[in-house]
């Protein structure tokens, strides 16, 4: 009786190995709104202070050279959570949401196929666009944007005239007060919940998206007689075609390069940048103190990114909106079990690749309407045989396409750029008119879409800059 309860025993202790050793993975999505490569692990600025997202990097593969779809945040979510290009979907801009896309009707968002998958999902914060509406409907679970943007001072802290939200400076009083922090603390609360099933976490930070508000104390890592600007080249713009320069400039809300030079803004600008940065690190950090606590820590894929990049002055722009680098460069990272730790991945990815590979990482059936590629291989091995490149587009016909080494742009009236992004990380000087630059334009055009959906109809400040752009042509 004794040998067959301890054979028992053995077989009971066997069969929990076993399934702990099939147990699928945690996912843990952070993403975070309008951040550009301004941390310290990636050195967009010299004095950029991130240490929790630094040691995130430690922990598995830094991308270099992530792109998102679409530089601005509706069509770039939506098309992260379907694993669709815009130039299928037809979302190019801020406006419609993704249901008035049939193409994306068709597909199944990453939340509802991670719950059909048998996943616990749930998510708070700025994951899809449009703060609570997008989110309500497609995250199950949803926690809430805890205030969005907010709060809100009784009136403007900068001088800028524009939009409301196009607002800079120290506030609140305290780092509770605002919405990331919340956010941060229901993510908390749920990694410490115990659920039977595995977990799909999603957490949406605002920060550094406008209004660049944070708490004094963030400001002070920044003193403004010390601060650094950014690089910039005066005369950037004179080897561009008009269609390019009207397609950045015409229609935006945001300051001009103009104003924020004859108001003296631009540090405050980037100092406000910086301190929001800083300030969201901190959230991120609090969150991998929580997991770190979680007995299944080991067994959860992490994924860092942002939806789009942010110009801060360079290229003589400020926001979002463009397809050079500082417009729709994303910084990534993706920690998990068998991902290689410390690694830094210099080839071409995209946020389209994040969905296909946590169904990969996850074990799950990769889903035939996905237009990214795995990244499984480049977490195994960030130097691997990687033969594709990176899209990203404002607007149909407006397309830059990314190698490991040139970034080229085809605008819709078919004036073109092409910058070695080895020799010249700014991206001053076009070479698409260079002779010898003939095979290298030759690989990038192949990889132009052959068709492009229409841009879905609305009235957002991105059809309206492209509509300018095209009534001037």
């Amino acid at each position: 009786m004794m040998s067959l309860q301890k054979n028992l025993s053995i077989i009971s202790v066997c069969s929990t190995l076993a399934l702990s050793a099939v147990a699928k993975p945690n996912v843990v999505l952070i993403a975070i709104d309008d951040l550009n490569d301004w941390i310290g692990c990636m050195g967009g600025h010299p004095q950029a202070q991130t240490p929790n997202m630094d040691r995130l990097a430690k922990r598995g593969v830094l991308f270099t050279n992530a792109h998102c779809q679409s530089p601005v945040c509706n069509p770039s979510r939506a098309s992260m959570m379907s694993g669709i290009y815009p130039e299928t979907s037809g979302l190019y801009f801020l406006s419609p949401p993704p249901a008035e896309s049939p193409v994306l009707m068709k597909s199944t968002f990453m939340p509802q196929r991670f719950q059909d998958e048998g996943y616990y999902v749930t998510g708070a914060g700025k994951l899809f666009h449009n703060g609570g509406q997008q989110n309500e409907k497609y995250i199950p679970n949803f926690g809430g944007n805890f205030g969005g943007f907010g709060p809100m001072p009784k009136k403007k802290i900068s001088p800028y005239p524009g939009h409301p939200l196009w607002d800079w400076g120290a506030f609140p009083e305290k780092d509770e007060q605002m919405p990331d922090y919340k956010c941060a603390s229901w993510a908390i609360e749920r990694l410490s919940e115990d659920v039977e099933k595995p977990l799909w976490l999603g957490i949406g930070f605002f920060r550094p998206h406008v209004p660049q508000y944070a708490p004094q104390k963030w400001f002070d890592l920044y003193p403004m007689e010390t601060l650094q600007l950014p690089k910039t080249l005066e005369n950037d713009l004179e080897d561009l075609s008009e269609y390019a320069v009207n397609l950045t400039t015409l229609e935006h809300v945001s300051p001009t390069m103009e104003w924020v030079e004859e108001n003296d803004e631009w540090k405050p600008l980037v100092q406000s940048y910086l301190a929001c940065v800083s300030f969201v690190d901190h959230q991120v950090g609090r969150v991998l103190d929580a997991l770190d606590e979680r007995e299944d820590a080991d067994n959860t894929i992490i994924v860092l990114y942002t939806d789009h990049g942010f110009h801060l002055g360079e290229k003589r722009h400020f926001a979002k909106r463009t397809i050079w680098q500082d417009g729709a460069g994303t910084p990534m990272i993706i920690v998990g079990p068998g991902i290689k730790k410390g690694a830094v991945c210099d080839l071409p990815v995209q946020l389209l690749d994040i969905y296909p590979t946590l169904l990969d990482l996850t074990g799950l059936k990769a889903d035939p309407m996905h237009e990214g590629n795995s990244l499984k291989p480049l977490l195994e091995n960030p130097k691997a045989d990687w033969p594709h490149m990176a899209r990203s587009s404002f607007g149909p016909g407006n397309v830059a396409i990314i190698s490991e080494g040139y970034r080229y742009i085809r605008y819709n009236d078919g004036s073109e750029e092409l910058y070695d992004r080895k020799a010249d990380p700014h991206e001053w000087h076009n070479l698409a008119e260079n002779p010898e630059k003939k095979t290298v334009l030759k690989k990038h055009r192949a990889q132009l879409p052959s068709t492009y959906h229409p841009a879905l109809e609305g009235n957002s400040t991105g059809h309206k800059a492209f509509n300018a752009t095209e009534a001037r042509r």
